[in-house]
């Protein structure tokens, strides 16, 4: 590449910088023309080259371009003294690229309109309405629970493999776009991240390819929070890029799903984050509200908990930081925590289905 197009590739990083901030103040744009318009193209076309692979060629792809930036900066080790400008002027056409291609393919979605308005759903609640939604979440996850295991003490166990859970997925999206045909969900592309230890030790339980459009599953947590952790994945391919609305959509396509353990997963899924809201708010209304909840059910919470702390480690908290920074200057002003504010959805969704 000459050095005066990698020059204008470079400093086109500004420009690109400007059009997305003034994109961001139109969500409506974004929702017809973008994220319904052109990312329903490309990345429908993204899972069906990539989805029918075994593998995940965006780890692979992320792979390879590890190796390729750790030799480059060997090569050009003695080039960072010599020709400063050129070699950054390499760096920010490299940053420049990703940054298009970035926004190009899956970014914008972070500027939509906010997923209560499309679902015409209030997006504030009160502290009544909370503890009234999480009544009816214990009663229903309590049924279910008893359902499956005849015993209110014994934890629920998938009779499912990681495969088999992953495919029944898609059974709960179909039946979604029935009632909301915008969630509608295809074609299938999810796949176990070679990089499941790795995420482990990160604290995340996966992750979506903006590049490939495949979902990325940690290969190595609970089997019972596979459906939720799946779901969540194939709602940010579906377009849906905030945290909580990824969690939101994920909890609906596990309770819409025929499978009696999809939906298990998914109601205590919608639970734990209202009993930990009920925590913040009420210590004492907590400890009352959780005698009530199966002590099978507490210990699928446990095991959750024992398994991530299983993998603490130093750096967590650093890689933890990285992505809250990431998602606060995506448009998600509560960076990781945003996570929890699928409560909100929650309670204005579950206070007239439950």
């Amino acid at each position: 590449m000459q050095k005066r197009t990698k020059t204008i590739i470079a400093l086109s990083i500004l420009p690109q910088y400007l059009i997305v901030k003034l994109l961001s103040n139109y969500p409506d744009f974004i929702e017809t023309y973008y994220s319904n318009g052109l990312y329903q193209f490309t990345s429908k076309v993204f899972r069906y080259v990539f989805g029918w692979l075994p593998f995940s060629v965006g780890d692979l792809l992320y792979t390879i371009a590890g190796i390729y930036i750790i030799r480059w900066f060997i090569i050009n080790k003695k080039r960072i003294i010599k020709d400063t400008k050129a070699w950054l002027i390499d760096i920010f056409a490299a940053v420049s690229l990703v940054y298009f291609a970035f926004h190009l393919f899956w970014g914008m979605n972070y500027y939509r309109l906010p997923l209560h308005k499309t679902l015409q759903l209030e997006n504030t609640y009160t502290t009544e309405e909370l503890i009234t939604v999480t009544k009816k979440l214990i009663n229903k996850s309590n049924a279910i629970h008893r359902s499956i295991t005849k015993n209110d003490s014994i934890k629920v166990e998938m009779p499912y493999s990681k495969k088999e859970l992953l495919k029944k997925t898609t059974n709960g999206y179909d039946a979604l776009a029935k009632i909301y045909p915008h969630l509608e969900y295809a074609p299938n592309s999810i796949k176990f991240s070679i990089y499941s230890l790795p995420l482990t030790y990160m604290g995340f339980s996966g992750y979506l390819n903006p590049f490939t459009n495949e979902a990325q599953i940690d290969g190595l947590i609970p089997l019972h929070k596979y459906p939720t952790t799946a779901c969540h994945e194939k709602a940010h391919q579906i377009g849906y890029a905030a945290e909580n609305e990824s969690n939101f959509i994920g909890c609906l396509a596990t309770i819409h799903n025929e499978d009696i353990y999809f939906n298990y997963s998914g109601y205590i899924f919608a639970l734990r984050h209202c009993l930990n809201e009920i925590y913040k708010r009420d210590i004492e209304i907590y400890k009352i509200l959780i005698e009530d909840v199966n002590k099978g059910i507490l210990i699928n919470y446990q095991e959750s908990y024992d398994f991530w702390m299983s993998y603490q480690n130093p750096l967590e908290p650093l890689f933890k930081s990285t992505f809250n920074a990431f998602l606060k200057a995506n448009n998600q002003e509560k960076g990781i925590k945003s996570y929890n504010y699928a409560v909100a959805l929650f309670v204005n969704y579950f206070k007239d289905e439950l």
